[in-house]
C-alpha cells in the first residue's frame, strides 16, 4: 500500500525564513532595522509558549523583536494606550496581541485599534476586507502557510473541489477566500453541516481545522486527495495531534500533512514574510 507523501512543514518553513533572512539583511544595510512588537496580557501557558517561540523566529532571520508582558489585570484602556503608542513608533513595523485576552478586555477593539499598515496578523476589518477583494498587504498567517505548503509540493488548487472544515476568522473563512482566489471550487463545512462526511468525501483538497483530535478519519477522504490538517490538539496522555486521523489516512492520501512539523511551523514563518511587507 502506498503512503501518502508528507508535507514536510519543517522543511519549508526554513526556505521562507531564509529569504526573510536575506531580506532582512539587505534592509540593514540601508540603515532599516525590521522590528516586530509583541504584546501579552497575562499568564496562558500557550501563548507564552508561542510569544518566546515568535521571538526565536526574529532572532534567526535578523529581526528586532520587543515583548510587552503585561499582568492579568491589565486595564482596556491600558492595552489600547501601549497599542497606540506603537501605532506611532517609527522603529516598531508589526504589531501583534497575542489571543485570546484576558476576558474583561474586548478583542474586538483590540483588533480594530492596531494600524491596518502594521497589523502583522491580518485581523484588523479593512486587511481583512482586502482579502476579500484581493491585493491584500498581509495575508493570514495560517492560511497563507498552507498555500506556501501547496505550493511547495506542486498542488495546484485550480479548478479542484476543495473542502474546509471549520469557519474560523482566523483560519476557515480566510483559507477558502484564499482556495478562491486560486480558482477552486469551495465547499466550507462547519458544525451545522448536513452530511459532512459526504462533502468531505468528494474533496480533491481537504483543509480541517475544525479543533476536535482525528474528527477527519480514513473513510470520510477519498483515495488520492490531498488532506491538510490544522488542528493542533492534546491528548489525555500529553500527545500533540491534529484534526485528522494521521494513521488511517495518510493510507489514503497523495499528501498529508503531519502535526507537528505541519502547518504550525508555516504559521510562524508568514508573520516573519509579513513584518517584512510592513516596510514595502
Amino acid at each position: 500500500m502506498k503512503m501518502a507523501q508528507i508535507i514536510d512543514g519543517k522543511l519549508i518553513s526554513k526556505k521562507v525564513k531564509e529569504d526573510v533572512a536575506k531580506e532582512v539583511a539587505s534592509y540593514k544595510e540601508k540603515g532599516i532595522n525590521p522590528t516586530l512588537a509583541v504584546v501579552i496580557v497575562g499568564d496562558n501557558p500557550a501563548s507564552r509558549v508561542y510569544v518566546n517561540s515568535k521571538k526565536k523566529d526574529c532572532e534567526e532571520c535578523g529581526m528586532g523583536s520587543l515583548e510587552y508582558a503585561m499582568p492579568e489585570d491589565t486595564t482596556e484602556e491600558e492595552l489600547l494606550a501601549l497599542v497606540n503608542e506603537l501605532n506611532n513608533r517609527d522603529d516598531v513595523n508589526g504589531i501583534l496581541v497575542q489571543l485570546p485576552l484576558p476576558k474583561h478586555i474586548n478583542e474586538d477593539s483590540i483588533i480594530n485599534a492596531i494600524s491596518p499598515e502594521k497589523d502583522v496578523d491580518a485581523f484588523h476589518p479593512q486587511n481583512v476586507g482586502r482579502i476579500m477583494l484581493g491585493g491584500a498587504k498581509f495575508l493570514p498567517c495560517t492560511p497563507a502557510g498552507v498555500m506556501e505548503l501547496l505550493d511547495a509540493y506542486g498542488i495546484d488548487p485550480q479548478g479542484k473541489d476543495c473542502v474546509v472544515i471549520g469557519r474560523s476568522n482566523i483560519v476557515g473563512k480566510p483559507m477558502a477566500l484564499l482556495l478562491l482566489a486560486r480558482n477552486a471550487t469551495v465547499t466550507v463545512c462547519h458544525s451545522k453541516t448536513q452530511n459532512l462526511a459526504e462533502k468531505v468525501r468528494n474533496a480533491d483538497i481537504v483543509v480541517a481545522a475544525v479543533g476536535r483530535a482525528n474528527f477527519v478519519t480514513a473513510d470520510m477522504v477519498k483515495e488520492g486527495a490531498v488532506v491538510i490538517d490544522v488542528g493542533i490538539n492534546r491528548l489525555e496522555n500529553g500527545k500533540l495531534c491534529g484534526d485528522v486521523e494521521f494513521e488511517g489516512v495518510s493510507k489514503k492520501a497523495s499528501f498529508i500533512t503531519p502535526v507537528p512539523g505541519g502547518v504550525g511551523p508555516m504559521t510562524r514563518a508568514v508573520l516573519m514574510k509579513n513584518t517584512l511587507a510592513t516596510i514595502k
